[in-house]
């Protein structure tokens, strides 16, 4: 039928259109969501405990969701909002499957982001961080991260996460400290915990140790230097004349990018496989700017397939190779050794499998303090003094001869991050001692700190690391339980379990030790006479208890008597290292989950379920929180926390690009709920394929808010035409029309899809096809062809009341479907229809009928829609000619020269589903008269249009035969009559 308010081309007489059932609906087709959510969230209330609550009284099955904890410093982002309203998804879709979903937020509030801001709140006020105790400072760290907690809660809640804010928690609750120190304790008391003194990765801006979670890695410029160690020794089996000065003492080379570890080298590494020769310099290159170091009669040695480049470097143009070389037994003198004493120690030639003949010169300069193969090949050639060099700023310690006090890198002002004066001083004093043969420099790969951005170096210090491959007490190691427990997981997707399978495999000890102040203590004793922790589980338990009660804070200010009871404290060293955080979060499940356990006394109704079913974050928690708490899980009970793993990409720009805010790329979910509200964000987060990098901005969400425009126009329909709808409306099964079966059974089928999309985490392929039933099945199919029947039936007509029935059930779908990702937009359309029912979001999925699957009746309907796509064309063609004004002037006679297309047609109102007034379907070969469409002879289909010359309808216009049959209304058609009739009798 046409637009009922339309008044062209009405007939003359009584105005119809009060009579008209048009829909009826106060839910507006604007959403307005930045002014309606925050009243939702007002009527919510407490949503988590209702759905609990809810789901305890039908005894629902337990879903565990355990939160990765966000850090606690600053107004949430765009990875923020969209980690946040993927766990929201499954919250909100398992409280839908039925379930009862135990969901705390957490929070991560110790380490070194959060060190700087304090530090820069002391400077500003005129202190440096060393004339600030202890407690003062850890105060003032904690005031900050509970600062954070409560305006980040806030904004997730705004978001709509729903989870049991109440009861959040967070890494320096003093009862969460005290559950990290007693896990602590479980590595301790096992032995997988050791003291080493090796290098680790250190940022001197930082002045801690990080671990591999930490760092990640940029592009850098660093010098490069070729060095010649001469030779001053050799074993038996060497050439008579290697040590013969007549042509110059022979030297090998070395080259490396740390210029600055060249006063910590001890020892030159080989390759035993390669093949090394001894060269004579005979010629250098002409015309050259500046005079090389090198020089003709040089005899230098290095591997045979890296000699040219090395010699290329040297600006060496001629030389002659003397005879092979077997570095074994050689020993050279320090570089630096003619200019101090202190360098006057033999440097021997270490075999070492670590050496390649890729780059370089076949020889690795060997510093074992800072390098982890330099450390590993020294002491597997039984060395065991590891020269500390550098101090925890990164400057030489004073003992260090030539280059005391010098810094690595700068660590304070504007150069913070940049190569401080060590590296020029090096080559400088090279050049002077005659032993840099070439310089230049290189941009690679460089270790950074994940945190301040800036470059690590490896530096030699003694640190706390728990053992990756010593026996358990099941007899496998960490590694080995690790890698079972990753086996036993399931992965979403499942590319995640062989990235975190290869990070275990390869990862070396984990360094848990950490140089700050911020966080929670390695709270235990050392005894001075044997260096070993002391295992007393009395001491213990009076520490765990402690900072139960006081926090962690405790540990540094009381005396240790407090602790010791019975022991003498002179024996004992109080450990003051705090721990790496990533122990902190991956040791959040056992303050969580494991408490509410009954082995662990608890008492109420509902205890938490260990391990929990699912964690989720980015994929580069891989490396970071999913591996922490795996191992910690593996360390302390032989298994992961968890059940699964669900990763997500990052989000950049919609150029692709990573976000910054010095790019000014950065999108701020906060603008965007108050632009367009959270159900449009949320939208979009379903809509993408989160498990890979997605991409966002002003285009991307305005594609997003035209998806919104669909659905929301699509409940509102649903909402109008179902007005007043009672159970004494609905029409069963039986007596449907088969357009109607057509709909019951795409439900039937959305249902299933659904279901699995939502218990497999898959958002996006519950939202896209929704979207698509709502746009081809519903409004471009049901919605127009039922349009009349629904405006001009009468109520009690079985078309009407099927058209009614159906809606009822799509819309019982729909806003359930669709809750978990625009829960705002559901529960307004339900409270719209039900405002005395509850929330909408406390329902679950409506049981859909076995009965309503109907592949025959979709098939039928398949068949009927290309016939429909054709008619269109035709009718199209009508119009732009100006043959028709629309498709209620139109008769239509299709020729149908395929039975199976004819077939379809049997049973149904052929005007009905072409939405013209008349219609008929004949089967055989037809002709279109002047014009042609694509598809028409393909499909072996040919609507022939024509213009009808009847009276028209003034109620419905349409131009059917029997418009003025009945003399009371000499006007209407016959069914038009009979609901005008009707509705005179009940409005007199």
């Amino acid at each position: 039928m046409a637009d009922a308010t339309d008044t062209t081309d009405t007939p003359a007489g009584r105005d119809y259109r009060d009579t008209v059932f048009l829909p009826e609906t106060p839910f507006p087709m604007r959403g307005g969501l930045p002014q309606k959510e925050p009243v939702i969230l007002e009527q919510w209330g407490d949503l988590y405990g209702t759905l609990r609550a809810e789901r305890q009284k039908q005894n629902a099955p337990l879903y565990v969701l355990h939160d990765g904890p966000p850090y606690a410093n600053g107004d949430i982002h765009i990875g923020h909002a969209l980690n946040k309203t993927l766990k929201d998804f499954v919250v909100r879709s398992r409280f839908l499957l039925g379930y009862d979903v135990d969901y705390v937020p957490g929070w991560d509030c110790h380490g070194l982001p959060i060190e700087w801001k304090i530090e820069e709140q002391f400077r500003a006020k005129g202190r440096r961080k060393d004339e600030v105790s202890k407690d003062e400072f850890r105060a003032a760290c904690r005031e900050y991260a509970g600062k954070y907690i409560d305006l980040q809660r806030d904004q997730f809640k705004r978001l709509g996460i729903t989870g049991d804010f109440a009861n959040r928690y967070a890494t320096m609750d003093f009862t969460s400290e005290a559950a990290i120190v007693a896990e602590f304790h479980k590595f301790k008391n096992s032995g997988q915990l050791y003291r080493g003194s090796k290098p680790v990765m250190w940022s001197p801006v930082e002045r801690t140790a990080l671990a591999d979670a930490e760092i990640e890695y940029h592009d850098h410029v660093s010098p490069t230097i070729w060095v010649k160690f001469p030779v001053t020794g050799a074993s038996d089996d060497h050439p008579d004349d290697l040590l013969a000065f007549r042509t110059g003492t022979p030297s090998i080379v070395i080259w490396t990018t740390t210029p600055w570890t060249i006063p910590a080298n001890r020892a030159i590494s080989y390759g035993p496989e390669i093949a090394y020769g001894l060269y004579e310099v005979t010629a250098m290159e002409e015309g050259l700017e500046f005079a090389p170091w090198a020089k003709p009669g040089d005899r230098l040695i290095v591997a045979d397939k890296l000699a040219e480049d090395v010699f290329r470097a040297a600006k060496i143009a001629a030389w002659t190779r003397i005879y092979d070389i077997n570095p074994s037994g050689l020993e050279c003198a320090h570089p630096l050794a003619a200019l101090d004493s202190g360098y006057g120690f033999s440097v021997p030639l270490l075999a070492g499998d670590h050496v390649t003949d890729d780059a370089g010169t076949g020889f690795v300069h060997t510093a074992p303090g800072h390098g982890a193969d330099d450390f590993e090949v020294w002491k597997a050639h039984g060395h065991h003094e590891v020269p500390d060099t550098v101090d925890p700023d990164g400057a030489y310690y004073p003992g260090v001869p030539l280059f005391a006090g010098l810094k690595v890198l700068e660590t304070e002002g504007k150069k913070t991050g940049k190569f401080g004066p060590a590296n020029g001083a090096v080559m400088d004093k090279l050049i002077e001692a005659g032993n840099l043969l070439a310089r230049g420099r290189l941009e690679h790969s460089y270790p950074h700190s994940w945190r301040s951005k800036a470059p690590i170096i490896f530096r030699n210090t003694p640190q706390w690391f728990i053992r990756m491959d010593e026996s358990l007490a099941s007899g496998d190691s960490l590694r080995e339980t690790a890698l079972k427990a990753i086996d036993d997981t399931a992965f979403h997707p499942a590319a995640g379990r062989n990235r975190i399978r290869s990070m275990v495999e390869g990862r070396p000890d984990w360094l848990v030790s950490r140089q700050r102040a911020w966080g929670t203590p390695l709270a235990m004793f050392i005894d001075k006479q044997t260096g070993q922790p002391l295992h007393d589980a009395e001491v213990d338990a009076r520490i765990v208890k402690a900072v139960a009660e006081h926090g962690a804070d405790i540990w540094f200010t009381a005396p240790d008597s407090d602790f010791l009871g019975a022991h003498d404290p002179a024996r004992y060293e109080k450990v003051e290292d705090i721990l790496d955080v990533w122990f902190d979060s991956g040791s959040t499940h056992a303050f969580t989950l494991d408490p509410r356990l009954p082995e662990h006394g608890y008492t109420g109704d509902r205890p938490a379920h260990w391990p929990a079913d699912l964690y989720l974050e980015g994929s580069d928690q891989h490396r970071g929180w999913f591996q922490s708490s795996l191992l910690e899980g593996c360390g302390t009970r032989g298994r992961a926390p968890f059940k699964a793993v669900l990763t997500h990409g990052f989000t950049l720009d919609e150029k692709g690009e990573k976000m910054s805010k010095s790019k000014g790329n950065t999108t701020d979910p906060l603008t965007i709920i108050k632009e367009s509200g959270a159900d449009i964000l949320r939208l979009w987060v379903s809509l993408v394929d989160y498990s890979e990098d997605q991409r966002i901005g002003k285009q991307i969400l305005q594609t997003t808010v035209d998806a919104y425009r669909k659905l929301r126009n699509t409940v509102r329909y649903l909402l109008g035409a179902l007005a007043d709808f009672d159970e004494a409306e609905r029409l069963p099964l039986d007596q449907m029309p088969p357009l109607e079966r057509f709909v019951l059974h795409r439900l039937h089928e959305l249902d299933a899809q659904v279901r699995t999309a939502y218990t497999e985490y898959r958002f996006q392929d519950v939202v896209r096809p929704v979207l698509e039933f709502c746009s081809n099945d519903l409004s471009a199919l049901y919605f127009d062809i039922r349009k009349d029947a629904l405006y001009c039936d009468r109520p009690d007509s079985l078309r009407r009341r099927a058209a009614r029935t159906v809606m009822d059930e799509v819309f019982m779908r729909l806003t359930a479907w669709l809750a978990p990702l625009t829960p705002f937009t559901m529960e307004e359309a339900w409270t719209t229809r039900f405002p005395d029912a509850g929330t909408n979001c406390a329902r679950v999925i409506p049981e859909t009928p076995a009965e309503w699957n109907n592949p025959a009746e979709a098939a039928r309907w398949a068949k009927v829609q290309r016939v429909i796509s054709l008619v269109n064309d035709a009718l199209e063609h009508s119009r732009n000619n100006k043959w028709i004004g629309g498709a209620l002037d139109a008769n239509v006679l299709v020729w149908i020269d395929s039975d199976d297309l004819y077939q379809a047609f049997v049973g149904l109102d052929a005007a009905e589903v072409f939405r013209t007034s008349t219609a008929t379907i004949r089967q055989g070969v037809g002709e279109l008269s002047g014009w042609t469409a694509a598809g028409f002879d393909e499909e072996r289909v040919w609507p022939i249009v024509s213009k009808i010359e009847t009276a028209k309808c003034a109620r419905s216009w349409r131009r059917v035969p029997d418009v003025g049959s009945d003399p009371a209304y000499p006007d209407l058609s016959a069914r038009d009559a009979d609901a005008v009739r009707y509705w005179d009798e009940t409005h007199a």
